[in-house]
């Protein structure tokens, strides 16, 4: 299959990358900076190219069979709720003018449910340097529940999932749908490479067509 990546140089993006060529993929690795993807491999192309920029982008996009997005604006960014889902937008519309009919996208856990139905964004404990980030991740999957010309998916990985979870690849997951999944020790966690397990999964089987999932161990 060829697939493309956005955010390949990011944490989560390069997990893909990696994901991808153990299931030998055709792969075209985007960045807005090329240079930080490392393309050594034979299944690797990497491109350079601005997201939020429709046009270039489904330049790049023709031709693929799906689009994984691991798009981020960047944490540290002051206008990072517009920027993601401007972004977001852009990426989704450049997918539809290239043709590509299959649009996944990695998002965030905030838009999870807990027990009482609330998002997990809108309670008080939510970290407050995750919080505009998380928020702007839980809007855009309003809105892409809207689409109706692709076959999406929006993944939303587990509570804790960022460097310094060393479990690497397992290969194993449980599945939930609008709740996060815990273990045995009450945690919701989860690695890049499973996570990027989960993905690829995904991808194959398309059990979550125009719907969200989630993953943890």
């Amino acid at each position: 299959m060829k697939i493309a990546i956005i955010g390949a140089s990011g944490f989560v993006g390069s997990a893909l990358v990696q994901e991808a060529i153990r299931r030998n993929h055709k792969i075209t690795a985007i960045a807005r900076n090329a240079d930080k993807i490392d393309d050594k491999n034979e299944l690797v192309t990497a491109v350079s190219v601005d997201a939020t920029n429709v046009d270039d982008l489904a330049d790049v996009l023709e031709g693929h069979d799906a689009v994984l997005s691991s798009f981020n604006a960047g944490w540290e960014n002051p206008n990072l709720y517009e920027d993601y889902l401007s972004g977001s937008k852009a990426i989704q519309e450049a997918t539809k003018k290239a043709n590509v009919k299959r649009y996944l996208v990695i998002g965030g856990a905030g838009s999870l449910y807990n027990e009482s139905g609330e998002q997990l964004v809108d309670q008080p404990d939510f970290p407050e340097e995750w919080k505009e980030g998380a928020k702007s991740a839980r809007d855009y999957l309003t809105y892409l529940r809207k689409e109706e010309q692709l076959k999406w998916t929006f993944l939303s990985p587990a509570i804790l999932m960022h460097p310094g979870i060393d479990t690497g690849r397992t290969g194993n997951y449980r599945i939930g749908t609008e709740h996060p999944v815990f273990d045995d020790n009450g945690e919701s966690k989860i690695s890049a490479e499973d996570l990027a397990v989960a993905f690829l999964d995904e991808l194959k089987n398309e059990d979550y067509i125009n719907d969200r999932f989630t993953v943890a161990y």
